[in-house]
């Protein structure tokens, strides 16, 4: 074997090893960011759109378009499971928000 190969398999090594701890970094951070939290009421979005996590805390003189009985899980922008505690919204971002709350943007499932 000459020295050029031998140099040659070292860099292959040291890369392949590179490569794959900087693979999982980022299914790790990936993992991390899908588990977050909900979005906050303090978002300053949430707070553009009347979010509430606790959509019966919603103030109706500010949102009269809220109802009894809406929430996030009953909205098409919704993209959780029935039953989820929490699911993405599209208006969020794809962002996690309570299935009991409630934005602006509610729009009835059909």
């Amino acid at each position: 074997m000459t020295k050029q190969n031998s140099n040659s398999r070292r860099i292959f090594v040291m890369q392949s090893l590179l490569g794959a701890g900087a693979l999982a970094s980022a299914s790790l951070a990936s993992a991390q960011t899908t588990t977050s939290a909900t979005v906050p009421d303090t978002d300053p979005q949430a707070m553009a759109l009347g979010y509430k996590t606790d959509g019966t805390k919603t103030d109706t003189l500010k949102y009269p378009k809220y109802a009894a009985g809406q929430s996030c899980s009953g909205c098409i922008l919704f993209q959780g499971k029935a039953g989820d505690s929490a699911g993405s919204c599209a208006v969020f971002g794809n962002k996690m928000v309570s299935s009991k709350g409630w934005c602006s943007a509610w729009t009835k499932k059909a």
